[in-house]
């Protein structure tokens, strides 16, 4: 190792090391990307349940009732909230208020005393994680009931026995695929949406053609409109592909109307090329833009959007940065659209969100555009 190698080296490492300083989105990844992926899976992600929502149907109160209910309140996984009418519990279940419905009859007491007895439990299947979870929450919770009355009347097991009878709802065959499909929708729409735009003004940047349109007449939301109507029809073609696939390819039931789910995602379309708009507006560069659109778009709906994960077992500051993401209210809805049916209280809220995001992202695109020489 030569003198004049050393010397020539120090000048390179010098240089390559000023350089990399001077790139604040290298460092940023280099080494902001790691810690947020450590704490987020580390703090926020978890495939377990921690709060489950059971709601409990009392068609006679009585001693023995009560006890079951005591069991699954004293169960810290669980949360119960008792309901005097089945209608009332099933409106629950239909809006997501609950995970979980156990309707204890009215003669659980007698079929109790006479070793029989049986309760229903009906179970959300629009995520099969967390109805496995809840299965097995609330029946450990009513066998822990069972042998504590058993063992303080002398009784054996088997004559104290009590059977659940289960049923799953909005996915009755207990299919993970039905639960994963239409979120593979909200992440192809993020996805496709935010790159097929993230480039455009950045491309258009680095090769002066951009400096060209600002000495034209038009203005910056004529810009933003031309270059959008092209990619409206791409991601038009992706959403038909995307339900076609979904119900003649996986089988998954779509229960809502073709209009519910066709206009929200029509929707949630324009908020992803939107915002790949506004990203590439901002970036200098096309590299900028692409690592931009992809922390700030798929990542995030990948992990924050309840398309894996139930966002409830995030910590309370990622909860709040998962409810401002874009994803997860339309991942909400077309979970539901898919395999509950139309709900048009819940479309007509989130779609109401979605097109807030419209609004807010076309004048930020817009802005981005200003006649102006960066």
């Amino acid at each position: 190792m030569t003198l004049a190698f050393l010397v020539r080296f120090k000048a390179l490492l010098k240089k390559e090391t000023r350089q990399l300083i001077r790139d604040k989105s290298s460092l940023a990844i280099g080494l902001l990307l790691p810690i947020v992926l450590i704490l987020l899976f580390g703090y926020g992600l978890s495939l377990d349940l921690s709060n489950g929502r059971v709601g409990v149907v009392v068609e006679q109160p009585t001693p023995q009732s009560q006890q079951v209910i005591s069991g699954l309140q004293g169960s810290r996984y669980l949360s119960t909230q008792q309901y005097i009418h089945y209608p009332e519990a099933i409106w629950a279940i239909k809006n997501d208020e609950i995970d979980a419905i156990l309707v204890i009859p009215s003669t659980f007491a007698i079929d109790s005393a006479q070793g029989n007895a049986k309760l229903q439990l009906l179970l959300n299947g629009r995520s099969s994680s967390i109805a496995v979870a809840m299965q097995g929450y609330v029946t450990g919770a009513v066998n822990n009931v069972v042998t504590m009355n058993a063992a303080r009347q002398n009784l054996s097991s088997a004559t104290a026995m009590v059977t659940i009878e289960q049923r799953m709802w909005f996915n009755e065959s207990s299919n993970s695929t039905w639960y994963l499909v239409p979120g593979l929708i909200v992440l192809i729409l993020t996805l496709i949406g935010a790159f097929l735009t993230g480039l455009l003004i950045a491309r258009e940047r680095e090769r002066g053609t951009l400096e060209a349109l600002f000495v034209t007449p038009v203005r910056p939301i004529e810009i933003v409109l031309a270059k959008l109507t092209p990619y409206i029809v791409i991601g038009m073609i992706d959403i038909v592909m995307c339900l076609v696939a979904s119900y003649w390819l996986f089988e998954v039931p779509m229960r809502g109307s073709i209009f519910s789910i066709v206009s929200a995602s029509f929707i949630y379309l324009l908020v992803s090329l939107l915002l790949g708009l506004t990203i590439s507006g901002f970036a200098k560069s096309q590299f900028q833009a692409s690592q931009i659109a992809l922390l700030a778009s798929f990542m995030p709906a990948l992990m924050l959007s309840g398309f894996v994960f139930d966002t409830r077992n995030l910590p309370s500051v990622i909860q709040v940065i998962s409810q401002i993401l874009p994803a997860t209210h339309f991942m909400t809805l077309i979970k539901t659209l898919f395999l509950g049916g139309d709900d048009w209280v819940l479309w007509l809220k989130e779609c109401s969100i979605l097109m807030i995001y419209v609004v807010v992202l076309t004048i930020a695109s817009t802005y981005s555009l200003k006649k102006q020489l960066r």
